[in-house]
């Protein structure tokens, strides 16, 4: 069988992340020291939000938390005061662990190309069984990108790809053992465990994160088709950085006072969340909306201009 670009990488990825022969203990210890924690939610923009409801909910079994409009204060402090008003709803796995899925009501450019621009460009989503849920995306409104294949090297990943109602890139991953630095599905499908970001200077790129959070990436992985490395975090959650590939990227534009078009925002735990306060766009919030109601919210741009959210713990 022959690997795809997105096989390579997700080998690689999961290689970097803890290379074999590695103490589990270590790894943990590594991350423990970074302020930036698990990833809790991924905001993405839709245009179609009964459509994107209707698909998560019934094929991936996901459940709506909430249905509303954006507040002022939120708009604001996502950088995006035109989405005052915007209508958004909140999707969660059927384990009603701690991550949703957040999708906003925004137009989406006619010239729009992910693969063009830099920032937040993917989620990879945990599942319990992956051939069960390519038999069942094969009629939905998801688009299968790639059929479920094992990970080079690592036997106890299989994973498929998926475009979403959206437009949302999705990896959907089984991990079939219990490990300590892994996201293991508790429901169906389960929750985001890695995002990906594509940069235009990698090591710009992981300096931020060693200097903001004190997080530790793992070396740069130079494959045939793309350079990475991963920025571990905690409870079985991960960044994946991409090195820009062409001459022709730029940033994520913004629609108006809005959002950036798709993937726009990952949110975060933060255990330093007051010494960050000269990055954040807008004075902290409390939050209305999930994750953690009633915590401190606010957003910073990380590398390469893309939104992160940082929730207070």
């Amino acid at each position: 069988m022959s690997l795809t670009r997105r096989d390579l990488i997700q080998g690689a990825a999961a290689g970097l992340l803890l290379p074999l022969g590695a103490r589990w203990s270590d790894a943990m210890a590594e991350t423990a020291e970074s302020t930036l924690g698990a990833i809790r939610a991924v905001t993405i923009t839709a245009t179609d939000l009964p459509a994107v409801e209707a698909a998560w909910t019934k094929f991936m079994e996901y459940r709506l938390v909430e249905r509303g409009k954006l507040s002022a204060a939120i708009a604001k402090s996502w950088g995006a005061p035109a989405l005052q008003g915007a209508r958004y709803i909140i999707l969660g796995p059927a384990s009603e662990e701690p991550f949703y899925l957040r999708f906003v009501e925004q137009a989406t450019p006619a010239n729009y190309d992910p693969t063009k621009s830099w920032g937040w460009n993917g989620a990879e989503i945990t599942v319990q069984n992956t051939p069960e849920l390519y038999e069942r995306l094969k009629d939905s409104p998801f688009t299968i990108t790639r059929p479920p294949r094992e990970v080079p090297t690592y036997p106890y990943l299989l994973a498929m790809g998926a475009i979403g109602p959206a437009g949302e890139k999705l990896n959907l991953t089984w991990i079939k053992e219990r490990r300590p630095d892994l996201a293991v599905a508790k429901s169906f499908v389960g929750r985001c465990f890695m995002t990906v970001e594509t940069v235009p200077d990698l090591p710009k790129a992981l300096d931020f994160y060693r200097t903001t959070f004190g997080s530790k990436p793992s070396p740069i992985r130079k494959l045939p088709t793309v350079e990475l490395a991963v920025v571990p975090l905690n409870d079985g959650c991960k960044i994946e950085v991409d090195q820009f590939k062409g001459e022709n990227g730029q940033p994520r534009a913004r629609v108006g006072q809005g959002l950036p078009p798709g993937v726009a925002m990952v949110t975060f735990e933060c255990s330093a969340f007051d010494k960050l306060q000269d990055k954040y766009l807008s004075t902290p919030i409390e939050n209305v909306i999930e994750p953690f109601k009633g915590r401190r919210v606010a957003v910073m741009h990380g590398p390469a201009g893309a939104l992160m959210e940082l929730v207070e713990v």
